[in-house]
């Protein structure tokens, strides 16, 4: 069932329960208690799993009723590597189906060593965002060439556009070096979206164990060492919250709901100590 209407707006991202197919994810997490989702319709890499849909089909038709039947809403529709060799313009029946769907905003990443070519590509997908009333948020992961917060403030600054935005990821902003108090420093507006989750105390070395750790080694908000309470703190008013917790030891249901659980337990933990910092200050 759907969380009560006076709760926060907590979207579930599709990587959280990844072998569901964008119809299923969509009735599995309203079960769970979300009110909104973000969908994978094209994959991080060739081959990797996405559930691409197009506007117009009757399969899409399905996702956008299953969506109203349910009463959820779309924040987000992932994923784009932006490679030197990227095709932008051949993403628009993906932005279509995204604004079809009611989604505010496209995931990127930053994939290209060139940093002149990846702002100019980058600069390309906000101005066909734009075009379907959609926003470009960029994420930094460290193993990728946008690895950092100051890396993807530094391509959405030299881009220059409105509709542009970073997106912060609880664990990669960890694990690339940056802490809750670096967001406050953003300029109004560059931030709108934050994923969440929890981690070890463990930082994993190298590439390959950081990006096994993001794939399947997260865990449910709350029981880690990420300083969630401190991150909550610094967003600007109105940043978007999803929960990105991808954990193969339980069903996709069990998973989905023991996400929602969890977060919405860590932003009441958010609520309370900002009445009680108020309080204090009395």
């Amino acid at each position: 069932m759907n969380a009560p209407a006076d709760t926060p707006t907590l979207a579930a991202a599709h990587l959280t329960a990844l072998e569901l197919d964008s119809l299923d994810f969509v009735v599995q997490a309203a079960r769970a208690g979300f009110n909104a989702v973000g969908l994978r319709l094209n994959p991080t890499a060739p081959g990797a799993i996405a559930y691409p849909t197009r506007a117009g089909t009757e399969a899409h038709r399905a996702l956008r009723r299953a969506l109203a039947d349910e009463g959820l809403t779309v924040h987000d529709v992932e994923f784009i590597p932006v490679l030197p060799d990227i095709d932008v313009a051949s993403y628009a029946p993906m932005f279509d189906a995204a604004a079809d769907l009611g989604a505010r905003c496209v995931t990127v990443s930053g994939d290209d060593p060139d940093t002149s070519r990846l702002t100019a590509n980058v600069a390309a997908l906000a101005d066909l965002a734009a075009c379907y009333g959609l926003r470009v948020d960029l994420e930094f992961m460290r193993w990728r060439h946008v690895g950092t917060l100051s890396e993807a403030r530094a391509v959405v600054e030299r881009a220059g556009h409105a509709n542009l935005a970073v997106l912060v990821d609880a664990l990669h902003l960890a694990r690339s070096g940056g802490k809750p108090s670096d967001l406050r420093a953003l300029p109004a507006g560059m931030l709108r979206a934050v994923q969440l989750c929890d981690a070890s105390a463990n930082d994993p070395v190298g590439d390959e164990a950081t990006i096994l750790e993001a794939r399947t080694g997260r865990l449910p908000p709350g029981e880690g060492v990420l300083p969630l309470l401190d991150l909550l703190d610094a967003l600007p008013a109105g940043t978007a919250l999803s929960v990105e917790m991808p954990l193969p030891s339980l069903a996709a249901p069990e998973r989905l709901a023991l996400a929602c659980c969890s977060t919405r337990a860590v932003l009441e933990a958010a609520r309370r100590r900002r009445e009680a910092a108020g309080e204090s200050r009395q």
